[in-house]
């Protein structure tokens, strides 16, 4: 299965300039920064609206070769092999109390298997409301960055967080579209 890929979204001010993979919206920012250097242009992560940074001195091939390395990566079809299947597990340290070492020793399997299983079950319980809280989480972020000032921004927020989509839509009627269509489809995701 091909890993999901990388959107950003760029703003030149209020108004949308790009959203698509990170070379497409490097390329449109470089390209619009450099016909109006004056305009401030932000960028986001178009899922969790983190800020992206985009280093935009010199030529677009300098730029774009700036990017980082997950950034440039073009979805791939992944072709089966035979034998055991690459599971990524990725070794980190964990600290433990001592009893909840004991009781891992006292579980079959190794406690690695155990603590999977039991990350598992808690995904699956969650699910849902960690979906809920992401979504929050990057809709808020989104329009604390473009939005912190707007008219009806405090009430959007209460709206967001309270889960009630048609007094979010309705406080964010007076925002520029661009920034209220984006902070919508954040919220409905």
């Amino acid at each position: 299965m091909s890993p999901t890929p990388i959107r950003w979204i760029a703003f030149a001010q209020t108004r949308c300039l790009a959203i698509g993979t990170p070379i497409e919206v490097a390329t449109a920012v470089k390209t619009f920064t450099d016909a109006q250097p004056e305009v401030s242009v932000l960028a986001f992560d178009a899922v969790s609206s983190r800020p992206v940074e985009i280093d935009l001195r010199g030529s677009l091939d300098e730029v774009l070769a700036r990017l980082p390395p997950a950034a440039t990566l073009e979805p791939t079809s992944e072709t089966r092999t035979v034998g055991r299947p690459k599971l990524g597990v990725v070794p980190k340290e964990i600290t433990l109390l001592p009893r909840h070492w004991e009781w891992l020793a006292s579980q079959p399997g190794s406690a690695s298997v155990v603590l999977r299983k039991l990350v598992e079950q808690a995904m699956r319980a969650s699910g849902d409301t960690d979906r809920v809280r992401q979504t929050q989480e990057a809709t808020y972020r989104f329009m604390q960055a473009m939005a912190g000032n707007a008219v009806g921004y405090e009430e959007a927020s209460r709206a967001l967080f309270a889960g009630d989509l048609a007094a979010f839509r309705e406080h964010t009627t007076t925002w520029a579209q661009d920034v209220r269509e984006h902070a919508l489809r954040l919220a409905e995701g």
